[in-house]
């Protein structure tokens, strides 16, 4: 079948996808400025909403966080107080109702802590894995160190040497990352990697000398250079 001068010049004229599925395209074009819409409603609206809510949960659970004791009544919260008192929502509750939230971002970090300290490592590990990095100086390579203490103790030592590694990197202080840089070496030592093991205790003492770390890390650059020269 020949092709017409007109069907050149006009191709949209005859069979063509755009005349035949116009209404389509118009539809598609429809919903995708919908789609807009909604997007910038659950940002600016929803989010928001949920974020302030969220926040003034978390607050009455944000008090137990640091007292053992009372680690429970932070993850699970409480229905009712003592005397009566007004009940609060957990981190828990917290974390998995508010995603997307600066709260539950939060609720996550304090939940990995909480775990780490009641020796549920496997619950640490997952509640501090789905932290997300904010750009804190202090809550970012802390969440990053806590993993690798959770995989520490899970004996995962490839996972908790990625993590110390990470924490020490992000911190970049002689408070935090001298701390890391030893358990990172401590992890090496358990994989039998003594020269890694090395290079990071040989870094507390040549990048952060005045830090509590350094002033006893001797002894085990000693010990793991005695492995080295069997």
């Amino acid at each position: 079948m020949s092709t017409t001068q007109e069907e050149i010049v006009h191709p949209a004229k005859k069979g063509s996808f755009l005349l035949e599925n116009s209404k389509s395209l118009l539809f598609i074009a429809g919903a995708i400025v919908v789609l807009i819409a909604v997007y910038v409603w659950y940002q600016n609206v929803y989010l928001k909403d949920r974020a302030l809510e969220a926040s003034a949960k978390m607050y009455k659970a944000e008090q137990y966080v640091g007292v053992d004791s009372l680690a429970t009544k932070a993850i699970n919260g409480e229905i009712k107080g003592a005397n009566g008192a007004e009940g609060f929502t957990g981190l828990e509750k917290i974390a998995d109702e508010y995603a997307n939230t600066k709260s539950a971002n939060l609720a996550n970090l304090y939940l990995g802590g909480i775990y780490l300290r009641k020796g549920e490592y496997k619950k640490a590990a997952e509640a501090l894995g789905k932290y997300s990095e904010t750009g804190s100086p202090v809550a970012d390579p802390l969440a990053l160190g806590l993993l690798g203490d959770a995989y520490s103790e899970l004996k995962d030592y490839s996972q908790a040497a990625t993590y110390y590694k990470k924490a020490a990197d992000k911190a970049s202080n002689k408070f935090t990352s001298p701390m890391f840089l030893k358990k990172l070496g401590l992890v090496y030592e358990q994989q039998k990697d003594f020269k890694a093991a090395e290079e990071a205790y040989t870094k507390i003492k040549s990048q952060y000398p005045e830090s509590q770390e350094a002033a006893m890390i001797d002894e085990y650059t000693a010990r793991v250079s005695a492995q080295l020269n069997k």
